[in-house]
């Protein structure tokens, strides 16, 4: 079995705040404002995975009014999401997710970042892919006022292969 689900996250950059996107801490003088570290990139493929087990969105598992979640790393969230995933008997086949940033550039972070959230999902890093881009100045990301990610996962089933399927 397979499914799909897709993650989108923004947040606005502010501050005194790091930014921190797929778990890295980018030099920039603003970060992003959130009740948890604001990695976009992250949410949205943590997103994508709630989204493709078909259990609703990050807020309903990690919501904002939980003191519990006051400057969570987003890496751990996804970690927990992972084994919910593995719970449900799923596992990551593909996650493409775009980060829409006009800066800072984010091209020398991009494979680190793979690995990252490749080892919060228990993927190989090749099943990964992390693409930044710009709007040439257009809506609030071009205008510098925020970060947004977009995110696609498949998952397949992860039936013990030496169970027959229904055993």
């Amino acid at each position: 079995m397979v499914r799909i689900g897709l993650g989108y996250d923004a947040h606005r950059l502010v501050e005194k705040r790091p930014l921190i996107l797929g778990g890295l801490e980018i030099p920039f003088p603003l970060g992003l404002e959130g009740h948890s570290d604001a990695d976009v990139l992250t949410h949205a493929v943590i997103d994508a995975v709630i989204g493709a087990l078909g259990l609703g969105d990050i807020g309903r598992h990690f919501p904002d009014s939980d003191s519990a979640y006051k400057g969570i790393a987003s890496l751990s969230m996804l970690k927990e999401v992972t084994k919910r995933m593995k719970r449900e008997r799923f596992r990551i086949n593909n996650v493409d997710a775009t980060i829409v940033a006009e800066k800072p550039k984010l091209e020398t972070h991009l494979e680190r970042m793979k690995e990252k959230i490749a080892e919060c999902l228990e993927a190989p890093v090749n099943v990964i892919n992390i693409k930044a881009t710009t709007t040439e100045g257009l809506g609030f990301s071009g205008r510098q006022e925020g970060i947004e990610a977009f995110a696609v996962v498949t998952i397949v089933s992860a039936l013990d292969e030496t169970e027959p399927e229904g055993a």
